[in-house]
């Protein structure tokens, strides 16, 4: 038996629906996540639509980072979000508000946190990130 498919939300609908800028694209966005939101559709944000979300969201529409990366954490709690990775980009969002990293940086570090892995960089803030919680 076939699994029922899961949809891939662009981050222009995600940015219409946290943005409300134009109201027919907002209406649709809302339904979609209003379903999301009690579960009766699954959804799976990928990793690099968060990323150009914050992007957008910060750069383009100017809201500020704890706004923005809220409004997606908000998201990814919602019943239907059907993410492997859930904890870790909600971990990288976190960082993303709080530490200052950007959100490319924060999901590297939420992914090598959450796995065990090491961390191999030369940006000098994340490593002072990743050896405050690493053993090594």
């Amino acid at each position: 038996m076939k699994k029922p498919a899961k949809s891939l939300p662009d981050t222009n609908t995600i940015v219409r629906y946290l943005v409300k800028d134009d109201i027919s694209l907002y209406t649709k966005a809302k339904d979609f996540f209003d379903r999301l939101k009690n579960g009766s559709i699954k959804a799976i944000i990928l990793e690099s639509v968060i990323a150009e979300c914050i992007y957008v969201l910060t750069k383009i529409y100017q809201v500020p980072r704890e706004r923005a990366a809220q409004s997606l954490i908000d998201i990814l709690h919602y019943k239907g979000i059907a993410n492997d990775d859930q904890k870790e980009l909600i971990l990288a969002l976190s960082l993303f508000s709080k530490q200052g990293l950007d959100i490319v940086d924060s999901i590297l570090y939420s992914k090598a946190t959450e796995s065990g892995d090491h961390l191999f960089t030369f940006d000098a803030e994340l490593n002072k990130l990743a050896k405050r919680v690493s053993p090594t």
